[in-house]
């Protein structure tokens, strides 16, 4: 059976009911039970990210807005955030500053930005980032990074 008739089989309704009944075996089943938004307002950045990560077996969603970021991890499920600094509307450091003091420091926020100066970092880790990484970024460290933040989530 081919991916796409398994999804068509309504008693498979999500891809972790696929993962377990075998008919996908490439994707880790931890993985897929795993949400990924990424705040990014680049098209090109943002498309390569959801590539990756969706080639990895994420669920992957995509933000463009500062401004809606918020409202889109609210909205959930979201497991693990990739957070771009420099946002249209709303920064990537505001958007952390109100999930941290909103409750959420739980989630895992991994900054992923053009700004790698060092007060930059400093300012992520004073806010409570979860991990920090400057473009240009090397894809396997992303989804390994990705990976380890999912495991905690």
């Amino acid at each position: 059976m081919t991916i796409a008739e398994s999804l068509d089989d309504k008693s498979l309704k999500t891809p972790l009911s696929l993962a377990k009944s075998g008919k996908i075996a490439a994707i880790r089943e931890s993985e897929l039970a795993h949400s990924v938004l990424i705040v990014e307002d680049e098209p090109n950045i943002a498309d390569a990210l959801s590539f990756i990560l969706q080639h990895a077996g994420f669920s992957v969603s995509v933000e463009s807005d500062g401004a809606r970021a918020l409202d889109t991890i609210s909205a959930g499920p979201v497991d693990v955030v990739v957070l771009d600094v420099m946002l249209p509307n709303r920064s990537g450091f505001d958007i952390l500053r109100d999930l941290r003091q909103g409750g959420r420091s739980d989630l895992p926020v991994l900054m992923l930005t053009a700004k790698g100066q060092a007060q930059d970092r400093k300012t992520a880790n004073e806010l409570g980032v979860t991990a920090f990484m400057t473009k240009p970024f090397s894809n396997a460290e992303v989804v390994e990074t990705v990976r380890r933040l999912a495991e905690t989530a």
